[in-house]
């Protein structure tokens, strides 16, 4: 009898812990920052493009190429031959192609972007959309009405 008792005891602190891993587990997933692991989904193609990892320090957004969705006949390993400065020939794969974006109310602001198919560095901005899945990038130039949009889906 004793040894059911601890069985039933053992069975019942199993259940409630695991009960509240489920009511922490939303915390770890923070849906109203863009930290984390994003699917860049090309805005011609519709296609996957590449995973970014976001990742924040002293208040500033930075994005680098995580993985690359390539069909088997393109270069794996690209290189970022039309960029420019120490960026130059640097491996597509873990560039920095995102930098200096900070909360600015609802969006992150006052960063900038690279397109590393043509080298460019792009103003940019960020907003959250559907409660933290999605993320609408915005690269341009002057103002952000004459740019192009991406809209990023979160991956974790």
């Amino acid at each position: 009898m004793r040894s059911l008792k601890q069985a039933a005891t053992i069975f019942t602190i199993a259940a409630a812990s695991l009960a509240a891993s489920a009511l922490v587990a939303p915390a770890w997933a923070d849906d109203s920052s863009p930290v984390g692991l994003w699917k860049n989904i090309d805005d011609v193609t519709g296609k996957p493009k590449a995973l970014i990892r976001i990742t924040e320090s002293n208040g500033a957004l930075q994005g680098q190429i995580e993985k690359l969705f390539r069909a088997p006949t393109e270069d794996q390993n690209p290189k970022c031959e039309k960029c420019e400065g120490a960026r130059k020939d640097a491996p597509v794969l873990g560039l920095v192609i995102m930098s200096g974006l900070k909360k600015d109310g609802s969006e992150y602001t006052g960063g900038e972007i690279l397109d590393p198919d043509n080298g460019k560095v792009y103003k940019s901005k960020l907003s959250l959309a559907d409660g933290g899945k999605k993320l609408n990038v915005r690269g341009y130039i002057g103002i952000p009405m004459l740019g192009r949009s991406q809209t990023w889906v979160r991956q974790e």
